[in-house]
């Protein structure tokens, strides 16, 4: 394995971690989870609460797949997905801005993450 290639894991394994946490926390404390994400729903409504928990299983899974292809060593296939998975932290910025969220989340974290993936996929791509 290179250092390219072992940084690209390294990459990957945070990102994987990062999505399990994030998605634990919107099963945990969906206010909290809701803040970080920069816009905050009306967490009174029994159907918001509902969807903070979709959210949350659905981020677990996410974690997991990355997780799953890096043990199995697939290289090149984890680049394709954590470049075709992009699009969420891509939407997710558009998300904040559209409903008028804090700037420091749509780049700080949004804009971050979306630029880590692309990153992160590129170097597993040409490893």
């Amino acid at each position: 394995m290179t250092i390219l290639t072992t940084i690209a894991y390294v990459l990957a394994g945070l990102i994987a971690a990062a999505i399990i946490v994030i998605g634990a926390r919107f099963l945990i404390a969906p206010r909290a989870a809701a803040a970080g994400y920069g816009v905050q729903p009306d967490l009174d409504q029994p159907s918001v609460g509902a969807y903070m928990s979709i959210k949350g299983i659905r981020d677990i899974a996410s974690g997991l797949f990355l997780i799953i292809l890096m043990a199995a060593g697939e290289t090149h296939l984890l680049g394709w997905v954590i470049l075709a998975a992009t699009i969420i932290p891509i939407v997710d910025t558009a998300i904040v801005l559209g409903n008028g969220g804090p700037r420091s989340i749509v780049w700080g974290i949004h804009g971050a993450t979306a630029a880590t993936m692309l990153i992160t996929s590129a170097l597993l791509l040409i490893s």
